[in-house]
């Protein structure tokens, strides 16, 4: 596996159990650093510290796009994987658009329900194709 892909699942799941304890994410990520054998890359910080930092705007746009979803209706495990795919989609340059929609639908589909990597790939081609105007 990948040391992109390990990092994006390491910080699914400190926004997993964040969302889960409704506890704060940089909470979590310290005890998990603390009290885990598994390596929380920089990259996996990167991306909670990205979420965090863009989080109403995140939210904001999966809302408005998801389609009669609203994020509460969400499982939390998806909600995760979508805070994650779009902001590596809008906010990490570093990381081409097609690659954060694929990686957030492969998390959806090793991590969740059938369903799930339908309706990730689904939002985030939406937000894909209107980042342009989301970003301007």
């Amino acid at each position: 596996m990948r040391s992109l892909t390990k990092a994006r699942i390491r910080a699914l799941e400190v926004l997993f159990e964040a969302d889960e304890r409704h506890e704060d994410l940089m909470e979590v990520l310290r005890r998990r650093r603390l009290h885990t054998t598994a390596l929380i890359s920089s990259y996996s910080e990167q991306i909670v510290r990205g979420v965090i930092e863009h989080d109403e705007e995140i939210s904001e746009y999966l809302e408005t796009y998801a389609k009669g979803w609203t994020l509460d209706r969400m499982p939390a495990v998806d909600r995760a994987i979508l805070k994650i795919g779009a902001w590596e989609l809008l906010y990490n340059d570093d990381v081409p658009d097609a690659v954060a929609v694929s990686e957030a639908a492969g998390l959806a589909r090793t991590h969740s329900t059938d369903d799930s990597p339908r309706f990730v790939n689904g939002l985030l081609g939406r937000l894909q194709k209107v980042k342009p105007t989301l970003l301007a």
